[in-house]
């Protein structure tokens, strides 16, 4: 992931290699070391804690809606496929 705005370096990794791996790291699918850095970076890095709290948010609530037995229909199923593809 390039082109992150004020991307910082901290725990030796650039926000940009954070957010790559940030769902990975939600679904705790990281080794223990990733994990750290990881960690540490989102404890020195403001936006990227901004984000990845704003993200886990949505996560949860997108696995909650869907673990409710309700369906997603056909339309939002696609913009849903689109939208996490182009991102």
């Amino acid at each position: 992931m390039t082109g992150v705005r004020d991307e910082k370096v901290v725990a030796g990794l650039s926000c940009g290699q954070v957010l790559a791996k940030l769902s990975d790291y939600l679904d705790g699918e990281l080794p223990g070391d990733e994990r750290v850095r990881i960690e540490e970076h989102l404890r020195g890095c403001e936006g990227c804690a901004r984000f990845g709290g704003e993200f886990r948010a949505t996560v949860r609530a997108l696995k909650a809606h869907l673990d409710s037995g309700a369906t997603l229909s056909p339309g939002f199923r696609a913009r849903l496929g689109r939208s996490i593809d182009e991102g």
